[in-house]
């Protein structure tokens, strides 16, 4: 007995997932990590086969057929929940007639680690499991690392883009976001109002007020512009007092002088500033998009069509909107 007191005591250090069975095939003795699989039940006692399905070969249900197998790779799985696969082979062990059983998990290693909590003190020393941990856990060390970077270039690079088609001062889109947003709009032939605003005695308030309140008139005028449009539509300073509001799907000329009037009656607003107030208005020039074909007008074209609109209210006296029609084109191809 003292014979197989040290043949566990070494197998337990070599092979600490091993069962040793009797002629029987009754659990004798279990290694530290075998009986890990089984929890706070004890191994000793139970039969081999009632705690481990034998997967291939087949048909073995004695320990006589067990002991007929001897050396040939065993495929089983562990009766219980979790039900984990494992690989083994057994050797005969004369001296009381029975059987080692030494196991593994194979390719199962790291659900088993994380079933059964293991950590590197229940394999062998030279098992390459071990090794295999340490990779799978630098590997996902690795991955989590590089996730992480991905996403701070990712939120850099939306970050970045963002600020590109930003305007710095009133933080609307600028002209850089217009140029991407209208030709998007024109590939894809979906109808837009476009709005061409000019900031109407802008100038003075510069000239006599000074920057700081221009710069006060502008994001003033830019929560008019926000307020006075969708989530959906653009708004873009585009220049110093010049700005571009494109209004995706709506193409009603009333409605969008409606729009235009509301713009223009709340930019006339008094603008506190300090102790002073700054006084402006607004001249609005408008051009539709209907869905035309691509080859059948250009962003050029539109623009230019609200640009000669704006134009024409300057020319009415300001403070107005236009719509434009063809005949405004003429009249400034004569004026011209």
């Amino acid at each position: 007995m003292a014979c197989i007191d040290e043949l566990t005591g070494l197998l337990d250090t070599l092979c600490p997932m091993h069962v040793v069975l009797d002629g029987t095939g009754h659990i004798i003795h279990a290694g530290p990590t075998a009986r890990k699989l089984h929890g706070d039940r004890p191994l000793e006692g139970q039969r081999f086969l009632e705690l481990f399905e034998l997967c291939r070969p087949r048909a073995v249900s004695s320990m006589p057929q067990l002991m007929a197998v001897a050396g040939v790779k065993l495929h089983l799985k562990t009766r219980g929940e979790p039900q984990t696969g494992l690989k083994g082979v057994l050797c005969p062990l004369p001296a009381i007639d029975g059987a080692v059983v030494n196991l593994s998990f194979g390719i199962s290693i790291i659900d088993a680690v994380r079933d059964y909590a293991l950590t590197s003190a229940d394999f062998a020393a030279t098992d390459l499991t071990v090794e295999m941990l340490y990779l799978v856990e630098a590997k996902s060390a690795a991955m989590e690392a590089s996730r992480k970077l991905n996403q701070r270039l990712q939120g850099a690079m939306i970050a970045a883009e963002e600020q590109a088609f930003t305007d710095t001062l009133t933080g609307l889109k600028n002209r850089r976001a217009l140029e991407h947003i209208l030709p998007r709009l024109l590939q894809e032939r979906q109808p837009f109002g476009l709005m061409q605003i000019d900031l109407d005695f802008f100038k003075a308030v510069n000239d006599t007020m000074g920057h700081a309140a221009g710069d006060h008139v502008l994001q003033c005028v830019a929560r008019v512009l926000v307020d006075s449009s969708r989530d959906d539509d653009c708004v873009a300073r585009v220049g110093g007092d010049e700005f571009v509001l494109v209004f995706r799907g709506i193409t009603k000329p009333e409605i969008l002088e409606r729009i235009a009037e509301r713009i223009i009656s709340e930019v006339e607003a008094p603008m506190p500033f300090g102790d002073a107030t700054c006084k402006i208005s607004a001249s609005v020039g408008i051009s539709i998009y209907n869905g035309e074909a691509a080859h059948e007008v250009s962003i050029e074209q539109l623009m230019a069509d609200a640009d000669t609109a704006l134009y024409a209210s300057k020319h009415k006296g300001r403070a107005t909107s236009t719509i434009f029609s063809a005949d405004l084109r003429s009249k400034g191809e004569q004026t011209g």
